[in-house]
């Protein structure tokens, strides 16, 4: 294989790692000029690849679907058949690892035409994939398009509905997909609420893509997990309550960590919180996490408020009374 060959190959693996490539740092990954980038980026497209450049200081490249599949040894059917095994692969989580299938389905979905991409969507929605335990479905078409937006670091527009069936349009910075148990998590930075947030995949309804690009923010593959596991172990409690602690919002955030999600400034100086239970003593345990020190007031419902105060009375009494000494 010559050098040229061995290059045009090793520049379109880079276009399809990233939305978007200066032509200066693909020089730079090349080790050759921009000139030398031009030459190859114009065999890709007589090979069937179409890709956009753009001029100017910020301009660069970018690998985007053509009128057909490119010459990747597979027939139309097969890219077919290959896309829809991938969706079903990513929503059953096989094994070989959710990263590897994700990326792999981002790559190949990136230069399915348009019509390919519509007969994908269309058997995909008639296949009926085994069920691996029990679980949420998850749209194939949608994971599809949060992978390719988490790799290429572009903000979304989603059409989100929670678990009490209220819709909302969320502005996200999409930074990890991640299962967890039979489920599907988009963990992304909220634009409006200016804070991170984890979506459940199979409750997003639509994607619409901005084009427009953004910078990773710092975080650790193991603050993503904690993350992740805080949203998967949610579900709907018993006992749900309030507290209005006396701390401002930002240390009440350090202090909780990721906990803390759900929690709104009252104003400069209080904390809205909520947290619950399956019965009050769960309820009472999740109290015992506000700092030492701080006061705070409760929205914790009757019956379970007069059972919570009863159990407490009953503690202070025992220890308000003498040691019973030991057993004779």
């Amino acid at each position: 294989m010559s050098d040229t060959t061995t290059r045009a190959l090793s520049l379109l693996n880079l276009l399809q790692t990233h939305r978007h490539w200066p032509g200066t740092e693909l020089a730079a990954r090349l080790g050759v000029t921009e000139r030398t980038v031009r030459r190859d980026v114009d065999r890709l497209r007589e090979l069937g690849y179409r890709v956009e450049s753009t001029p100017g200081a910020a301009g660069g490249y970018r690998l985007e679907a053509g009128s057909a599949v490119p010459p990747l040894l597979l027939t139309d059917d097969e890219a077919v058949t290959m896309a829809i095994g991938l969706r079903v692969a990513a929503t059953q989580q096989l094994v070989g690892g959710s990263e590897v299938t994700l990326t792999a389905l981002a790559k190949l979905e990136q230069v399915l035409p348009s019509a390919l991409r519509q007969r994908v969507n269309a058997l995909a929605a008639s296949v009926q994939a085994p069920r691996i335990g029990e679980g949420p479905v998850v749209s194939p078409v949608v994971l599809g398009e949060l992978a390719l937006a988490t790799r290429d670091t572009e903000r979304l527009r989603l059409r989100y509905i929670d678990g009490a069936g209220i819709e909302s349009i969320r502005r996200v910075e999409p930074h990890a997909l991640a299962p967890a148990g039979r489920k599907w998590f988009l963990l992304c930075w909220d634009l409006d609420r200016d804070d991170w947030r984890t979506f459940r995949v199979d409750r997003i309804d639509t994607v619409e893509h901005t084009r427009v690009l953004f910078a990773r923010r710092e975080i650790t593959a193991e603050q993503i997990e904690e993350r992740v596991l805080i949203a998967s172990s949610w579900t709907p409690q018993k006992i749900e309550a309030d507290a209005v602690m006396e701390l401002p919002l930002a240390p009440m955030r350090e202090w909780f960590g990721p906990w803390g999600q759900g929690a709104t400034a009252e104003d400069d100086a209080h904390t809205r919180w909520p947290f619950g239970g399956s019965d009050w003593r769960e309820a009472m345990y999740a109290m015992l996490w506000i700092p030492e020190g701080v006061e705070y007031t409760t929205t914790f419902p009757e019956p379970d408020r007069s059972a919570l105060r009863e159990s407490l009375q009953r503690m202070l009494r025992a220890l308000d009374a003498p040691d019973p000494g030991p057993r004779a």
